[in-house]
């Protein structure tokens, strides 16, 4: 009989230590999703800023132009006429002007010196000017000028007596000038040029003015 062949006895299984790559890539995928979510945090965040400011831009802080107005003029020191001749008294003849501007912004709008002149046929008879100011926040300011009135200027005219004789009217026209800027939060800056023709007839016998007509013009 052979003898039985010695059975050797099997080496212990090796437990081999868990691999450090794993947990690595769960932290780098971890890191990954937070900075993904990080981005599109920052992003959102960043359109809902800009959609903000944009609709401010273009509602609150959008620029308007200022509107402005002829409230009214009256005439000082004009007697009324005799026959054909017109009784100018002295050099007191003045014209108030009142003017009022409305600034529908959100913020102040400030203006520098404001012009007021007179023409009668093409010829300026009149000039004044108004001091700066500010006109508040969707408020009106009004402006009272007066306007001295260049007599000799009038005189010169050889139709004058003529015209005033045959209606007992005088025609003459205004140019009305408001320069200045609206800054809203020192970010949005406009500058604006107001401007304002206005036609008229100075009753003689009434001394008064009637039949007045306004056209607006803007420069920006």
């Amino acid at each position: 009989m052979t003898e039985p062949e010695h059975v050797r006895p099997l080496a212990p299984a090796t437990v081999l230590p868990l691999s450090d790559y794993p947990a690595t890539n769960k932290q780098a995928l971890h890191r990954r999703r937070n900075r993904i979510k990080c981005l599109i945090c920052v992003t959102v965040t960043s359109i809902i800023l800009i959609t903000i400011v944009l609709s401010l831009v273009f509602t609150v802080f959008r620029v308007k132009d200022p509107i402005i107005k002829m409230n009214g003029v009256t005439v000082n020191g004009l007697d009324s006429t005799t026959g054909t001749q017109i009784q100018l008294l002295g050099t007191n003849i003045s014209m108030i002007v009142d003017v009022s501007v409305k600034n529908p912004n959100s913020a102040s709008f400030r203006y520098s010196n404001t012009t007021t002149d007179i023409y009668y046929k093409g010829t300026v008879v009149g000039e004044a000017r108004g001091p700066p100011g500010k006109a508040r926040a969707h408020r009106t300011v009004r402006m009272n000028m007066t306007v001295d009135i260049m007599i000799g200027r009038f005189l010169m005219d050889p139709g004058l007596a003529r015209e005033v004789s045959g209606s007992g009217l005088l025609n003459v026209w205004s140019y009305t000038r408001v320069s200045g800027k609206v800054k809203i939060l020192g970010i949005v800056k406009k500058h604006v040029t107001v401007k304002m023709n206005c036609t008229m007839a100075v009753n003689i016998t009434r001394q008064a003015i009637q039949d007045t007509e306004c056209k607006k013009d803007i420069d920006l």
